[in-house]
């Protein structure tokens, strides 16, 4: 135990030290963010689904919110000692900003604040009991010793690395990406000695984004879009573009691994596995999945109300405790990057994204990128009642493009808080590169064996923005940040869809507000 703190200490010792030559890959950063953020088109926002308060104070064209919102990516990049500082001083520089100048999605003043944090908090509760839960998951699966075994039974040379990076990538399909990332990350610990490459770190991170990307219970996106009525075989495609991807960043990153610290292949002797710890890894990750996909299918609108799955964790963790006592002390080592992704999550939340250029393969990639720096979600909602898109190529963006910086994904943020040495956007572009490279490339892999395919609105009928405040139409057309609670509220609502089918008639368009066709 005490040997792996040290090399953990030591590697984060020299990425700090290692800061000042990286002004140039922080540079590339943030030239990936800022066409990102304008390619979201945020002139649009005037004509939002869900008005503000006051329109958007701009600066040379660009709302004032999006400036804070960049400045704080561009401080968490430069700053990478001072996440969380960083993060939390943006949150309170753009909740200011919107109480005294803009208001919020759902009205002005702290009236609009504590309205908006209503609308986000199941998400937020969500994001804080699956972060820390699967600390907990990952340090049980550590206890089973089945880590220990692992050694034995991967393949010698550059090869066993790249087939442990195919089990977190098999195992994403099935499990949320943030299991996925820490189950990877606690192997990587043990079958390489605690001397884990940042850039293999950033690999195992692209794996269990991208292993759920084409199943509709392996990323909470691709949940989404199952749930507004989108086929499962149109998500399935993903998969094209996430192994053409996997192979580009898989065979790099295994190579490097090797050279910096390869397999250790002698078993320890006397190697017991605790079956115990194992049953209660089983049955955490058991009734996790059944839970999202009971709740989705069955009790809908449940999840508006209620963070499931998180409780669904915690709820077998304490179960269990009396078999298998949790390592609480994990806790405090887990709590400031959960609260970092929790800020980030909530700042993006409040940016005044609610119109989507037109549905394209262009706009798609884009979206990839866009997803580095901004949460999915909203993303995916705006993408889903918009329409038009190939649902596959939607799922493969927004599922892997959060891969490219560290904390895009809720799985970056998980596999920092176990390697805190990856806190640095410039150390994970400069020896994760790999990682953006084949986001490209499996995108247009996916375009040429594939091709897009743009399915038809499967929203039939759209929903005049007006109708957003009208008394008659509140309770049938009230939008949330996650589509999730969308569709589940305008899916029953049949007058809705009369009036709304006599707008579209009139305009020959469907609006931004689309409703869900039953599916």
């Amino acid at each position: 135990m005490t040997r792996r703190r040290s090399d953990e200490e030591f590697l984060f010792a020299r990425s700090v030290t290692g800061r000042a030559v990286n002004v140039p890959l922080l540079l590339l950063a943030a030239a990936i963010a800022l066409p990102a953020v304008l390619f979201a088109n945020p002139a649009a926002a005037a004509s939002t689904t869900v008005p503000y308060s006051a329109q958007p104070v701009t600066l040379f064209g660009i709302p004032v919110d999006f400036i804070l919102f960049g400045l704080t990516l561009l401080g968490v990049a430069v700053f990478h000692h001072k996440t969380l500082e960083v993060a939390l001083t943006g949150l309170v520089a753009v909740t200011l900003y919107k109480l005294v100048f803009t208001g919020f999605r759902q009205g002005a003043g702290l009236s609009g604040l504590m309205l908006q944090l209503h609308h986000e908090w199941v998400v937020l509760a969500n994001l804080f009991l699956l972060l820390k839960g699967f600390a907990i998951l990952s340090r049980h699966f550590e206890n089973s010793r089945i880590p220990d075994a692992m050694p034995a039974l991967l393949p010698d040379g550059w090869n066993g690395s790249l087939v442990l990076l195919a089990v977190v990538f098999v195992m994403s399909a099935f499990l949320d990406n943030i299991a996925a990332a820490l189950i990877g990350g606690t192997m990587a610990r043990h079958v390489f000695r605690g001397k884990v490459h940042i850039g293999y770190l950033a690999a195992i991170v692209a794996a269990a984004n991208a292993g759920g990307a084409g199943s509709v219970v392996g990323d909470t996106t691709t949940t989404m879009m199952w749930i507004d009525g989108i086929s499962p075989l149109r998500v399935v495609e993903a998969y094209v573009a996430s192994v053409a991807g996997f192979l580009i960043y898989g065979i790099p990153a295994s190579l490097v691994q090797h050279r910096h610290s390869p397999i250790e292949k002698d078993a320890q002797r006397g190697l017991h596995v605790d079956w115990t710890y194992v049953g209660i890894v089983a049955a955490i990750l058991i009734v996790a999945v059944t839970a999202n996909v009971t709740a989705n299918l069955k009790f809908p609108a449940v999840l508006d109300a209620v963070p499931v799955i998180g409780l669904a964790v915690w709820t077998v963790i304490l179960a269990a405790a009396p078999l298998r006592r949790p390592d609480w002390a994990i806790m405090p080592e887990t709590f400031k990057g959960t609260v970092f992704l929790l800020a980030l999550v909530t700042n993006a939340s409040f940016m005044p994204v609610e119109e989507l250029p037109v549905a394209s393969w262009q706009t798609a990639l884009g979206l990839g990128f866009l997803s580095s720096v901004f949460d999915n979600i909203p993303l995916t909602a705006l993408a889903l009642k918009q329409g038009g898109y190939d649902w596959g190529f939607l799922a493969y963006t927004v599922g892997f493009g959060g891969s490219m910086i560290w904390f895009g994904s809720s799985a970056g943020v998980a596999i920092s808080n176990m390697y805190p040495e990856v806190r640095s956007v410039g150390l994970w572009l400069r020896h994760g590169w790999f990682v953006v490279v084949a986001y490209i490339v499996g995108f247009f892999v996916m375009f040429a064996i594939v091709g897009w395919n743009s399915d038809p609105p499967h929203k039939r009928v759209a929903v005049d923005v007006n109708y957003q405040t009208a008394s008659g139409l509140r309770s049938e057309a009230r939008l949330h940040p996650d589509v999730g609670s969308f569709c589940r509220e305008e899916h029953h609502s049949r007058e809705g869809q009369r009036r709304a089918g006599a707008f579209e008639s009139e305009t020959g368009r469907s609006s931004a507000g689309a409703r869900l066709t039953p599916p």
